[in-house]
């Protein structure tokens, strides 16, 4: 599934916005990203990056025809950095997608992952009927995050994680959307 349709627009928060991926996002990114406490909360963020993954990484999920569409959240307006953060969705099938996140240390308990989350479900940009999201088991903070943006939990499964380079337990979880 590609969004080759989609017109990616920036979405407004009550403290931040969602905006598309710029190629000026890298060194945040890197700076953020590159830091082992955020890396080993996701399954894809190399620890260490690597040089030039941040690049690929921009350059594949900017493309018309790409499967994931990816916002910066973009705290500037409030004095933060204009990227505290990423949230994305990545098309399935039926109609379907999966919402990941993070978010900077700097920015954490600050309750911009529910605000992005909550947003990002409200506009459903995708029009989805069903969004997936997975957490993994040593980071409750996130499976709140979903539970507070109305996901429901479904059950465990495991994910490999690149940083840590094992398989990790995790939670998972959806939310019915047409339902809402």
């Amino acid at each position: 599934m590609t969004h080759t349709l989609f017109q990616q627009t920036t979405i407004p928060t009550e403290r931040f916005t969602l905006r598309p991926l710029r190629t000026s996002d890298q060194g945040l990114i890197e700076v953020y990203g590159g830091d082992a406490r955020v890396a080993k909360m996701t399954a894809e963020i190399p620890h260490p990056l690597p040089p030039g993954a941040t690049a690929a990484y921009i350059a594949r999920v900017t493309q018309p025809d790409s499967d994931e569409v990816v916002w910066a959240m973009d705290a500037s307006g409030t004095g933060l950095s204009e990227l505290v953060g990423l949230i994305s969705l990545k098309q399935m099938d039926r109609k379907q997608a999966e919402i990941s996140y993070w978010v900077a240390p700097v920015a954490w308990n600050t309750g911009l992952a529910s605000e992005a989350v909550s947003t990002l479900v409200e506009a459903n940009p995708l029009d989805n009927d069903t969004l997936f999201a997975s957490v993994f088991q040593d980071n409750p903070a996130s499976g709140r995050v979903l539970t507070h943006a109305g996901f429901a939990y479904i059950g465990p499964a495991e994910a490999f994680s690149v940083a840590r380079n094992t398989t990790v337990a995790t939670w998972t979880y959806h939310r019915n959307m047409r339902s809402a």
